[in-house]
C-alpha cells in the first residue's frame, strides 16, 4: 500500500486518537477522524484533517465513512472499568455493538486491515509479571469482558472475511504530544497521572494512595506506563507491518519497567515544584501489587522502542498542557 492512503481513525478525536491522527498524518497517511465528540474534542481535530462527525451507532454513517478508505484503527470504547461493572448494557451497545457496525461496514466496503485498540485488562488478575502475550486471558471487569470478545470477533471476521488485523494491548496511557501539537485535556480521565496533574493545579485538593503496605520497594502499587506518542508510533508500524506481511498480530505495549505510585508523586512534586498533599489511604479491593507488561515482541516484530516513557518526559510533557489551560 502506497504511502498517502486514507486511514479511518474511529474515535481520532480522542486523547490517544488525536496522538495516532498525528503520527499517521506525520508518517505520510491521510488520517480520516470518524468521532461523536461524546469524549473527543474538536480541538484535538488537527488542522487540515478530514473529519466525520458520526456515530458507530448509526450504521449508515459508519457504512459512508469507510468508502475509499485502506485501513482502519478503531479507539473509540467507553473505559472505565469500574463503571462497566454497573452498567453492562452500556458498554454491551457502545463496545460490542458499535465494534460490529464497524466490522460489518469494513467488510462491505473490503478494507483489509484493522488495527484495534485493545487492552491489558484482558488478561485480568496477574499470574505472573511480566505478563506477556501468552498470559491467560480472564477479565475480572466488563470493559475487559468487551475487548477481549472484539479480539475474537476479529479472529473470525479474518477467517471468514480476510481481514488482516492487529490488536494492541495498551498498559497505561499517559503523557501529552512532546511537539505541543495535541493540547486537549482527556475528558473524564480516571487515571493516576491526570489526576496527580489535577493536583498540581491546585484542582483537587490531594492525591490518595490506595495502599502503601504492599510488598513492593516503597510500599505502593507498581504500573506499567507508556507514552501515548511511542503508543501512536506502534500503531502506524503496526499498520505497515499489516500492509507488508499480511497476517494477523496481538501485541503488549508498555515499558516493562515500573514505576510506583509514589515514584510518580514525588517525581511530579519535583518537575513541578509544588507540594501538593498526599493522603495514605487503605488498599482498594482487586488492585495487584505489580502489573508489568512484557513488551519485546513488538519490538522483535517491528523493531517499536518507546522514546518518551520516562517518568520526567510523561510529567513534562502533561505539565506543559495542563499549565497552558489556566
Amino acid at each position: 500500500m502506497p504511502e498517502g492512503d486514507r486511514i479511518l481513525v474511529v474515535g481520532g478525536a480522542g486523547y490517544i486518537g488525536s496522538h495516532v491522527v498525528k503520527a499517521l498524518r506525520d508518517s505520510g497517511y491521510r488520517p480520516v477522524i470518524f468521532d461523536n465528540l461524546s469524549t473527543g474534542q474538536r480541538v484535538n481535530v488537527l488542522s487540515g484533517s478530514e473529519f466525520i462527525h458520526g456515530d458507530l451507532l448509526v450504521p449508515e454513517q459508519i457504512r459512508q465513512a469507510v468508502q475509499g478508505i485502506e485501513g482502519i484503527i478503531h479507539l473509540a470504547a467507553l473505559k472505565a472499568a469500574g463503571e462497566s461493572m454497573y452498567q453492562p448494557e452500556r458498554y454491551a451497545t457502545q463496545n460490542l455493538g458499535g465494534t460490529l457496525h464497524l466490522l460489518h461496514a469494513a467488510s462491505e466496503a473490503r478494507v483489509p486491515h484493522f488495527v484495534f485498540s485493545s487492552t491489558a485488562a484482558v488478561y485480568g488478575d496477574p499470574q505472573y509479571v511480566p505478563m506477556d502475550e501468552a498470559h491467560p486471558t480472564e477479565p475480572v471487569n466488563f470493559y475487559g469482558f468487551t475487548k477481549l470478545e472484539i479480539e475474537r470477533l476479529l479472529a473470525w471476521h479474518s477467517k471468514l472475511r480476510g481481514l488482516h488485523f492487529a490488536s494492541l494491548r495498551y498498559f497505561n496511557a499517559a503523557g501529552y504530544d512532546p511537539q505541543g501539537e495535541v493540547c486537549g485535556l482527556e475528558q473524564q480521565p480516571n487515571n493516576l497521572l491526570p489526576i496527580v496533574l489535577e493536583a498540581v493545579m491546585g484542582w483537587r485538593p490531594h492525591v490518595e494512595v490506595f495502599g502503601t503496605d504492599y510488598e513492593t520497594p516503597d510500599g505502593s502499587c507498581i504500573r506499567d506506563y507508556i507514552h501515548v506518542s511511542d503508543l501512536a508510533q506502534a500503531h502506524v508500524q503496526a499498520l505497515r507491518f499489516l500492509e507488508q506481511h499480511q497476517s494477523n498480530l496481538t501485541l503488549n505495549l508498555g515499558t516493562s519497567n515500573g514505576l510506583s505510585v509514589l515514584e510518580v508523586l514525588h517525581a511530579a512534586q519535583r518537575l513541578s515544584g509544588v507540594e501538593f498533599s498526599i493522603k495514605r489511604g487503605p488498599r482498594r479491593e482487586g488492585d495487584p501489587a505489580v502489573v508489568l507488561a512484557e513488551a519485546s515482541h513488538a519490538r522483535e516484530v517491528f523493531g517499536w522502542v518507546p522514546k518518551h516513557s520516562d517518568v520526567d518526559t510523561l510529567i513534562d510533557s502533561m505539565l506543559r498542557v495542563y499549565r497552558a489551560t489556566r
